[in-house]
């Protein structure tokens, strides 16, 4: 149990510390690791959305701090977020949220590649308009529910590919992801006390890898804000599409094997 937690501890540091200066991977590391460990989809969501729920608090408030956080995109992000995500939380205690990840990893790559390539050419500074925006939060939304992470990947990678500054970009929907996590967490809870999700009660076996998701991600937050101030723009933005590659592609690997 203590092992257990220490490794986990260590996995929410890294990943909190990476999804804090690049707006993304928390959920993603984290559900990886605990599917790697032989957690069932449904409960690694819902085991990683709830350490989400202080590592995320905790990770806003460190960009709020800094400034990093455009409240206007934060207001258009989370309406739609939180829908995508209470209907996600649904759907994976329904049905097996491994069907559609192929296709967010084919996304996912794709989109890897499109940021690396933006690098090499001047950014645009127009803020990106609600029509990108609200669809792009309830997608994110909706797939961080069923895959356990995709919210930061999705959405910070598509509104920067968009023309959106990265420094903002990546404030903005750490802020916003709390929200997003909160209404995800409040549909598991639902599901289960409905009797929706028959397969929760297992849930209890994991709070040693909860608590050390937790400890180690609360550590991390305030290391990132100051992170995503001081890194340029193209920097940031290689960053990112370097780590989507590199997550879709060791996803990939262990669906293939």
């Amino acid at each position: 149990m203590e092992t257990e937690f220490f490794i986990f501890c260590l996995v929410g540091f890294l990943a909190q510390l990476v999804d804090g200066a690049l707006g993304m991977a928390y959920g993603v590391v984290s559900s990886t690791v605990l599917l790697a460990f032989g957690v069932p989809p449904a409960q690694a969501s819902a085991s990683v959305h709830a350490a989400e729920l202080f590592t995320t608090a905790a990770s806003g408030a460190s960009h709020a701090w800094q400034r990093n956080v455009d409240f206007k995109l934060m207001a258009k992000l989370a309406p739609t977020g939180i829908l995508g995500g209470v209907v996600g939380a649904f759907v994976l205690t329904s049905i097996d949220g491994d069907t559609i990840r192929p296709f967010v990893l084919v996304y996912l790559g794709l989109l890897g590649v499109f940021l690396i390539l933006r690098t090499f050419r001047p950014f645009p500074t127009k803020p990106v308009g609600a029509r990108v925006v609200m669809p792009l939060g309830g997608v994110g939304g909706f797939l961080d529910a069923v895959g356990g992470g995709g919210w930061g990947p999705i959405v910070t990678s598509s509104l920067i590919g968009a023309g959106g500054q990265p420094r903002y970009v990546i404030g903005s929907v750490n802020a916003t992801e709390f929200l997003v996590t909160l209404a995800i967490s409040v549909s598991f809870v639902a599901a289960f006390l409905s009797g929706h999700w028959e397969e929760a009660g297992a849930l209890t076996d994991h709070l040693a890898a909860v608590g050390g998701l937790i400890a180690g991600g609360i550590v991390a937050a305030p290391l990132a804000g100051l992170a995503v101030a001081a890194l340029p723009t193209r920097a940031l933005t290689g960053l990112v599409g370097t780590l989507v590659l590199l997550t879709t592609a060791f996803q990939t690997v262990q669906i293939l094997t």
